[in-house]
């Protein structure tokens, strides 16, 4: 096999990697290439395992990023929230169960936030991979003890995700449905009837676009917020894709795409949205849809 294949056979793994520990979609694919540079500067005989080599080195690509990422994202305007990405088609490899389909839901990756980068990648690796603290002790010049006290740290900071209740995808698509209905609607009622009493509503709109600044708290206020974001939505063509592991909405104006909604689900109700409009980060999505042609039904 040659250089070029070999890398190639590790492409998707590596990307789901780069993603995972930095929440956006063109940084992976920066650091992914980056990794490719190294690869094909790198003395073949040298290297023992090309998987292992290369998650080191994208690993540590990462690393890097998230330490200016961390000062660059303390100044961003209003709520930062990830870069949204269909996940219909395995663009992040399989999302078979519930835990995987949880390791890069846009509520997962915003709770990654709360970690230092060597933090992140623990847990990543080790959560999202089951990579061994061995494995991980290698990656990232530790030692097994420190690695199993980095990934103890990070479980105790993102109040033990292991114990998080997944919904299901079809409970997440009737809800989504549900909303959409009320809310084209104006149904206050029905849209507060859908939600849990401490709901959240994030939007990132990046100072790009018009955007709440601020998270919107309360059943009440956020039915307010989308009634009225519907009701204005004229010329905007609404769907309903697999987005980051879930059912979420897909909103498109003039043939272009314009924002993302992810819903987080609680015991069969709407616990949290997050709205991305920030056009920097729905190109990567935006070439999705332009290569697939339309959303595959998640």
């Amino acid at each position: 096999m040659d250089r070029v294949a070999e890398f190639e056979e590790s492409r998707s793994l590596m990307f789901g990697l780069a993603y995972r520990l930095l929440g956006s979609a063109a940084e992976a694919e920066d650091a992914v290439q980056d990794a490719y540079l190294r690869w094909a500067g790198a003395e073949r005989d040298m290297i023992e395992s090309p998987r292992a080599w290369l998650a080191k080195v994208v690993t540590n690509l990462c690393l890097n990023r998230l330490t200016s990422a961390r000062a660059q994202r303390e100044r961003y305007v209003g709520p930062w929230l990830p870069e949204p990405m269909l996940t219909s088609e395995g663009a992040l490899g399989p999302l078979e169960t519930a835990e995987q389909r949880d390791s890069v839901s846009l509520a997962m990756l915003v709770l990654l936030e709360r970690l230092t980068p060597v933090e992140r990648a623990v847990f990543v690796l080790k959560e999202a991979f089951a990579y061994s603290h061995r494995e991980i002790a290698a990656i990232l010049d530790v030692s097994e003890v420190n690695s199993r006290q980095l990934h103890s740290r990070a479980r105790r900071d993102l109040a033990r995700p292991q114990e998080r209740q997944v919904a299901d995808r079809a409970e997440v698509r009737r809800l989504v449905e549900s909303f959409l209905s009320a809310a084209s609607e104006g149904d206050l009622t029905g849209l507060e009837q859908l939600l849990t009493a401490e709901v959240t509503a994030w939007s990132d709109g990046g100072g790009k676009i018009t955007a709440a600044r601020r998270p919107v708290h309360g059943a009440a206020k956020v039915a307010r917020l989308y009634a009225g974001m519907f009701a204005g939505a004229t010329g905007v063509s609404i769907e309903i894709g697999e987005v980051n592991g879930a059912p979420a909405v897909v909103a498109t104006a003039g043939g272009a795409l314009y924002g993302v909604l992810g819903f987080e689900v609680v015991d069969g109700r709407i616990s949290g949205l997050r709205a991305v409009a920030n056009p920097d980060k729905l190109g990567f999505l935006s070439r999705q849809l332009s290569h697939s042609g339309s959303l595959s039904s998640p």
